[in-house]
């Protein structure tokens, strides 16, 4: 009884090791470490369509980049992103200070960007401090010399068409009054208000000339050719009903400060 009680267990072990033979338990899968296994076993699968066989299948050639985006055009033709403000038209366009008024900032990304102020290349032949107004164009430019100049956009009304030449910027006033002439007067009564008579409108953020005003002059006589701010932001680089040379009134505020005493003026 003891024999057969330590007989049974050893053969029960050798029944169990003899029918999981076949599984290879026992034998390390040496095949596993194969790259070409490995490789067959990792493979992507592709959706290959009936009917198509995929080595005479061209490859689609690589898109060029677009460099401009329609939707959000800038003047920094971004590719990507929603368009970037300039932090520099930011501070050169946000709301001022100046005497007892306020200016209003500018929304500079609704005006086009070659009317706004900055430093072009420019060959002339104009003394530096000249102020040269190209009224075709619509640009107004303060010579700096070495083939420099800051350009300013413009919108020009009816009288700013109405004289050209040389000159001289015989005055410079902040904060000017309006006194409409009398031709404007008769063409648009609604002004006669603010007519020589009245006294002219008050300085004002409303005030037609705006922040600024630079009086023309030729042979001492003045030629009724202003350079003026306004508060009119959309009229520049157009053409108005009214009004000589307009300018956005952050823009007239700094030429204003440019402009030296009796410079000359070239309009053409």
């Amino acid at each position: 009884m003891n024999f057969l009680r330590r007989v049974f267990p050893i053969a029960g072990l050798v029944i169990a090791v003899a029918s999981l033979s076949g599984c290879n338990i026992l034998i390390p899968d040496v095949a596993a470490d194969s790259p070409a296994r490995f490789v067959q076993e990792t493979s992507p699968v592709f959706y290959q369509p009936p009917g198509v066989d995929p080595r005479r299948v061209r490859p689609i050639p690589d898109q060029p980049v677009p460099q401009t985006r329609e939707l959000y055009k800038t003047q920094f033709h971004q590719t990507y992103g929603l368009p970037v403000t300039n932090p520099v038209h930011m501070a050169m366009y946000g709301q001022l200070r100046d005497e007892d008024f306020t200016l209003p900032a500018i929304p500079v990304s609704r005006v086009q960007p070659q009317f706004l102020r900055q430093e072009v290349d420019y060959q002339t032949v104009e003394r530096p401090g000249t102020v040269v107004i190209d009224t075709k164009a619509r640009f107004l430019y303060f010579v700096e010399g070495n083939g420099k100049a800051m350009r300013y956009g413009v919108g020009l009304g009816r009288d700013g068409y109405a004289w050209s030449g040389r000159g001289v910027i015989q005055w410079k006033q902040k904060w000017p009054r309006w006194t409409p002439s009398v031709e404007m007067v008769s063409r648009q009564p609604e002004v006669r208000p603010f007519g020589a008579e009245n006294g002219g409108m008050n300085p004002g953020l409303m005030n037609p000339l705006g922040a600024r005003a630079m009086y023309i002059f030729k042979d001492g006589q003045d030629t009724l050719y202003r350079i003026h701010g306004t508060p009119d932001w959309q009229s520049i680089g157009k053409a108005t009903s009214s009004g000589c040379v307009r300018m956005l009134n952050q823009d007239v505020v700094d030429l204003y400060d440019r402009v030296p005493a009796k410079a000359e003026i070239v309009v053409m």
